[in-house]
């Protein structure tokens, strides 16, 4: 859950545009899938789904009263959370405005998370599943937005 979730800041993204575009930023809460790539830009492992928290009402939402996450919850615009309320411990990762990886902590509930000072973005996640994604400092990230069906048309 982001504690800075009133604090404006860069809601855009300089990851991929499939589907919704990161570039246009996440200015609306939806669905999609988190690549990561290598320093050459290939992808790294299957994509993972994910859930775009942009609206304050999601971000400070975040993952309280859930017991799991299938993939990943990206606050956005975000740069610290809290634990406080969870009932799981969680894998938090620190992205910058290019989305590269600045850190990784694992954080159990009851815990406030000191803000990062580059981060603009926060991924959240069950503790554990990142190590398995291979997500760690200096790794980029794109997102690759689920058109919704406005955007279909």
């Amino acid at each position: 859950m982001n504690t800075d979730a009133g604090r404006g800041g860069d809601a855009q993204g300089t990851g991929s545009s499939a589907g919704g575009g990161a570039r246009g930023g996440w200015r609306r809460d939806g669905r999609g899938r988190l690549v990561l790539r290598s320093g050459t830009g290939e992808a790294l492992g299957a994509p993972v789904p994910l859930e775009i928290a942009a609206s304050y009402r999601a971000r400070t939402r975040g993952l309280l009263g859930r017991d799991s996450v299938d993939g990943a919850l990206l606050l956005s615009p975000a740069s610290g959370v809290h634990t406080f309320g969870m009932r799981m411990p969680i894998d938090v990762a620190y992205l910058d405005r290019r989305l590269t990886v600045l850190a990784v902590r694992t954080m159990p509930p009851g815990r406030l998370g000191l803000p990062r000072l580059r981060a603009r973005h926060v991924l959240e996640a069950e503790a554990g599943a990142m190590a398995g994604w291979g997500l760690r400092a200096g790794v980029r990230v794109d997102v690759e937005r689920d058109r919704g069906p406005e955007e279909a048309r």
